[in-house]
């Protein structure tokens, strides 16, 4: 056993050597004071924990001895043109018109109590589970039980592990009932326990909130998720704009924001020469340029981060968005997508270290080229004299290896 000796006005001092991690069993026992301070009766507790295995095939898990298997996750590592793919959005739109038929007035109804449009709630149901065709294949109390004792988030799983014994107490959903994602999110549009709780609602008056069954109580859990998220009654998520050829692509960060009309002033236009009123010229946004200076360009107003609070990827907010808009009659993006490569999760990863090395970029290192990563990026295009594009690519990385200081 290793100790790590330090010295002070000399004096030994020993580190203790970590504590082990206990057992799954022993974990989840240790849970119960604070299940039964929910609402968790021991009966409950205990005939949904006996017998109860860690899924250990399931993502994001730290396991003594095995490399770690992050999630692939589409948002984050496809290109814009593949996630945002115009096949998909046509096809899902398609799809989209004809449940805003069916489901009219109860689309009108949400919109009218929570202020969010039917159609971007219709375009999460199709992100989230295709309107209902995904499969969800795990068991949400498995699943979150094995990602609070051995995830990347274990604080947030501990949570949503003894919310989901809760919901089993109270009688919200039977366990066999209880499928999810790989991470504990369930019904047609992706809650986890916590998040069914603060938002789920009964709007088919039939006395259940049903997000797996009722059409809905799902959509209208959804909206009302955004509503107290801040979404702004009869804003827009974003709007498309053509950029000049000597915008500072660096600036496209959620951290510098003006007014639309401040932007206009800079030679940004509204594309496809849509005429924006009064209330769009003075709400504050930011620049967006998800593949730097190649492909569509957005101003991003306060909508657009409340989507993007719903699932935190830039690319989800672009497909949900654009979805919505298809589905309400809108036209395809005026600019369309470049054919511009990804480099893997990896490379981007070692550009964020170097990035942070030279006092870039003061973000997690996630392998993710995000916004903060790509105007970080192009602080570092401007100053070695390279090409402002804020896109990473293999040149910069080989760049930054041996030549960047």
């Amino acid at each position: 056993m290793r100790f790590l000796a330090l010295t002070i006005a000399g004096i030994f001092l020993f580190a203790a050597p970590a504590a082990a991690q206990p057992t799954f069993n022993q974990f989840i026992q240790s849970l119960w004071p604070e299940a039964q301070k929910l609402g968790v009766s021991r009966k409950t507790f205990e005939a949904e924990t006996r017998g109860l295995t860690p899924d250990l095939g399931l993502p994001d898990l730290h396991i003594a001895g095995r490399p770690e298997r992050e999630a692939v996750q589409s948002e984050f590592v496809q290109t814009p043109a593949q996630y945002v793919s115009e096949a998909s959005i046509a096809r899902f739109a398609l799809q989209g018109k004809q449940y805003a038929n069916k489901y009219r007035d109860t689309l009108l109804e949400i919109e009218r109590r929570f202020g969010t449009p039917g159609s971007v709630l219709l375009a999460i149901w199709a992100r989230e589970t295709s309107y209902g065709g995904a499969r969800l294949p795990h068991d949400a109390v498995r699943t979150l039980a094995t990602q609070a004792w051995t995830g990347r988030r274990k604080e947030q799983f501990r949570e949503e592990f003894l919310y989901a014994l809760k919901m089993i107490q109270d009688g919200e959903v039977a366990r066999a009932d209880m499928k999810s994602s790989w991470a504990g999110a369930m019904g047609h549009t992706q809650f986890l326990p916590s998040d069914y709780y603060r938002n789920a609602v009964d709007f088919d008056g039939d006395g259940k909130r049903d997000i797996w069954n009722s059409i809905p109580d799902a959509l209208a859990s959804a909206g009302k998720q955004l509503a107290d998220k801040g979404w702004q009654r009869g804003g827009r998520w974003a709007h498309e704009v053509r950029v000049p050829d000597n915008i500072d692509c660096s600036r496209a960060e959620p951290g510098f924001r003006l007014p639309v009309s401040e932007w206009l002033k800079y030679g940004v236009v509204p594309a496809r020469g849509r005429k924006l009123n009064a209330i769009e010229l003075v709400e504050e946004a930011s620049l967006l340029m998800p593949e730097g200076s190649y492909g569509p360009a957005f101003l991003t107003p306060k909508n657009y981060f409340v989507l993007k609070d719903y699932n935190f990827s830039d690319l989800y907010v672009l497909f949900v968005g654009h979805l919505s808009d298809r589905i309400a009659g809108g036209p395809a993006f005026e600019t369309p997508w470049s054919q511009s490569k990804q480099l893997r999760s990896a490379e981007v990863e070692e550009m964020q270290r170097i990035l942070t090395a030279r006092g870039f970029y003061k973000d997690k290192l996630d392998g993710k080229a995000g916004m903060l990563t790509r105007a970080a990026l192009g602080e570092y295009q401007k100053k070695h004299g390279l090409k402002l594009d804020c896109w990473p690519t293999q040149a910069v990385l080989d760049h930054m290896r041996g030549k960047g200081n």
